[in-house]
């Protein structure tokens, strides 16, 4: 399959420069800056002009997030991606958002809580068309595509295939939902606004100071594309692709994997108003979107450690028309629906703690920092994430939400 098309976005703080080979690259002004001496703010290192060089690796919604609330205290950063902004999962995920689903699980419910409330906020400072309420419901169906009484289904707007019964997972109050490319690109273009700078380029390791002896490593900033790009903190959101932070961390530490999704837009006529999770025929969800689109997503692959590049993951035929099949199987509606999209993503997992997402400072490392492994909430807890971690890498503390329940060393 052909890769996905990307817009670039430039920026005047990149300057041009060529390496040994004669490649353009493309690199910060920091990199040619005479050194500087440094002194510490808050959680992080800073020149004596006061300014704080910050790094961000991924530019999915975790690492735009924390961008936005770093642009919020009039910090610019420098992100880095190989394939874009929102170019992978935080460009194609459903965006379905759900206030009271963690809540069994007490640090990630909070984070959660926390979240969704900021989403109705953030939604209406940044103009999103896309934000929106809605109900959800489960529904069992047999797959026998027959219509059944009246009674059943009662209470459902579109399912009206092979329903043997059917109960709420939430209203308006509890249960909302956005489109993540809308929230990233509005997220990014704020910071940018700011200015703060994106780069694209391949991240390769990150450059370490001398060691000094004292057990803890001071990040320098991270090789891209061969060249050094210096920092005073560098931040790793990079998703399911984790060979980055596992070699900072180490063989012990957390171990980074993704699980493919697909998913189709489908389009029925008119707008619908209610998102549906299914038991039985392989369990698929649905997330009607208020652009007459119907986000359809089931069937995920094993996880794994991902090897596709950004960019070019592979969207295969078969999944995405079982996808169509099953459709037509639960909705007479679906039936005669438009496929207006197919496509695929990775949604990152920590292997050691599947759900978990890992957010704090990289342990031994005086200025490295993670969040990743947000799994299939990515979009849902970005904004208490982002909050958090700009806390935490500006003031040394997160206060907003407590992140001891995704601290990195719990991971090791």
């Amino acid at each position: 399959m052909s890769p996905d098309s990307v817009t670039i976005r430039s920026s005047p703080l990149l300057i041009a420069a060529s390496d040994a080979s004669g490649r353009s690259k493309l690199i910060t002004r920091r990199v040619a800056a005479a050194p500087r001496t440094h002194r510490t703010i808050g959680g992080v290192m800073a020149g004596s002009d006061s300014e704080r060089s910050i790094l961000i690796l991924g530019g999915g919604v975790i690492g735009v997030a924390i961008a936005y609330h770093l642009a919020l205290r009039g910090v610019k950063v420098t992100l880095v991606d190989r394939a874009g902004i929102a170019s992978c999962a935080s460009g194609k995920a459903g965006g379905f958002l759900a206030r009271d689903w963690n809540d069994r699980e007490p640090g990630l419910g909070a984070l959660t809580r926390k979240s969704f409330d900021m989403h109705e906020e953030v939604a209406k400072k940044l103009g999103l068309a896309s934000y929106r309420r809605l109900k959800c419901m489960s529904v069992q169906v047999d797959g026998s595509s027959s219509k059944p009484s009246g009674a059943k289904l009662k209470h459902l707007e579109w399912t009206d295939l092979g329903v043997r019964q059917s109960s709420s997972l939430g209203d308006e109050s509890t249960i909302a939902q956005v489109h993540p490319r809308e929230l990233v690109d509005a997220m990014w273009a704020f910071a940018e606004g700011q200015g703060s700078a994106y780069q694209q380029g391949v991240v390769e390791r990150l450059e370490y100071a001398p060691d000094d002896g004292s057990g803890t490593r001071r990040v320098a900033g991270a090789v891209i594309d061969g060249i050094v790009v210096h920092a005073d903190a560098v931040v790793m959101s990079m998703g399911p692709w984790g060979s980055v932070l596992e070699q900072a961390m180490g063989p012990m530490g957390v171990r980074i994997l993704g699980i493919k999704y697909h998913s189709v837009l489908m389009r029925t006529g008119r707008i619908l108003n209610e998102a549906v999770f299914f038991a039985g025929l392989g369990d698929p969800e649905v997330y009607p979107r208020n652009d007459g689109n119907t986000y359809v997503t089931g069937f995920p692959d094993p996880p794994r450690v991902v090897e596709e590049l950004p960019g070019q993951v592979e969207v295969r035929e078969a999944v995405c028309s079982r996808l169509v099949d099953t459709m037509k199987k639960v909705s007479s509606e679906m039936d005669g629906a438009e496929v207006a999209m197919k496509q695929s993503c990775y949604l990152p997992f920590t292997a050691q703690n599947m759900g978990t997402p890992c957010m704090g400072k990289v342990p031994k490392h005086e200025n490295a920092y993670v969040a990743t492994g947000h799994g299939c909430w990515g979009i849902l807890n970005s904004l208490a994430s982002g909050l958090a971690m700009s806390e935490l890498i500006l003031d040394g503390k997160a206060t907003t939400v407590d992140l001891g329940p995704f601290d990195p060393q719990g991971f090791v």
